[in-house]
């Protein structure tokens, strides 16, 4: 009787282990995202590097593209679950049948900033200026092509008004640049601010601060998140559930950490080569970093007013702008890791 107590005792007790670990629909999940490297994405990072992606039970595959338009057709072909991507995919996609959601943030500003070549910075006025030039983004379709396309239909133009060259993330951007490729670029850090430190470019435009975004985008506006097809979360709680707490908990690291802390634990290659310019990168842009992955419900709004104005595929009035984000899994992150 004694044992038969003991095993059932055991038993009881294994139980919730056993619950815990057949609790996730899918344990294995595939992450598609472009520019990897960039500040933009540093809380995948964080939570990668960290580990919080297996202590939510959680094997993560993370495929890196050049951008976050080559991120998003992973995912729409099914070839990953989610993408971490800029949110205003989520509204560009609804006009073509195609239903995603943010569940999480990473960035609660673009950190994006548009840089002139010096030599023609010296004759620049407006955004007017750019008609014709070469502009390298990370990738044609990518938010650093929307804040182009938004930037220069501030003063008239057309998407069609400039020439677009995708040139990813990283030191191919840089290069591109220096090298007489393109005239201008939209990238992140530290790109953007390699350029500047070394006299390339001259900043035209700048969403890498809260400050910047709202002078130049009218508010503020969700960047970096996961998103996934509406029918991928639905039949996924628990494993969208475990992604969301790894980047929560990612977030707030980032914002009770140093720079050398993160110095130390994003990837070597992630540096240029240049450890102070990472450092002074991560710096500037922190602040632009979500700080407990809730999506603004005012910055949703400012996304549904921007992607209009040069995207006339999208209409404000025809947007479900419920669909494309819920704060839902965020606030059980936030009470789990307060």
């Amino acid at each position: 009787m004694y044992i038969l107590r003991s095993l059932a005792a055991l038993a009881a007790a294994a139980w919730p282990l056993l619950v815990g670990a057949q609790a996730l629909e899918k344990s294995q999940v595939h992450i598609a995202v472009g520019g990897k490297a960039s500040l933009y994405y540093l809380p995948l990072t964080i939570a990668e590097q960290l580990g919080y992606f297996k202590d939510e039970g959680l094997s993560v595959d993370i495929s890196d593209f050049a951008g976050g338009s080559q991120a998003l057709r992973a995912v729409v072909g099914g070839s990953a679950d989610v993408v971490s991507g800029a949110y205003e995919h989520t509204l560009n996609m609804q006009p073509k049948g195609q239903y995603l959601q943010c569940f999480v943030q990473q960035g609660r500003a673009p950190q994006i900033a548009i840089g002139l070549a010096t030599a023609r910075a010296k004759t620049y006025k407006s955004p007017r200026d750019l008609k014709g030039l070469k502009v390298g983004v990370s990738a044609p379709g990518s938010s650093t092509h929307m804040i182009v396309n938004y930037f220069i239909s501030r003063d008239g133009l057309k998407p069609s008004d400039i020439s677009v060259v995708g040139v990813g993330l990283g030191a191919t951007a840089i290069a591109a640049l220096k090298s007489g490729q393109i005239d201008a670029v939209s990238n992140t850090d530290p790109v953007m601010t390699k350029l500047e430190q070394d006299g390339d470019v001259k900043i035209i435009a700048d969403t890498r601060t809260l400050k910047g975004t709202e002078q130049v985008l009218g508010g503020p506006m969700p960047a970096g998140c996961l998103y996934a097809p509406v029918d991928f979360i639905k039949k996924n709680p628990t494993t969208v559930q475990a992604l969301t707490n790894a980047i929560v908990r990612a977030d707030k690291w980032i914002h009770a950490a140093s720079a050398q802390d993160v110095l130390r634990t994003v990837p070597e290659s992630y540096l240029l080569g240049d450890k102070a310019l990472y450092l002074f990168s991560f710096n500037k842009v922190k602040e632009a970093i979500s700080t407990d992955g809730t999506i603004s419900d005012v910055g949703a709004k400012t996304a549904l007013r921007v992607i209009p104005s040069f995207n006339p595929e999208v209409k404000a009035s025809e947007i479900k702008l419920g669909l494309t984000y819920t704060n839902e899994f965020v606030k059980r992150a936030n009470a789990k890791y307060k």
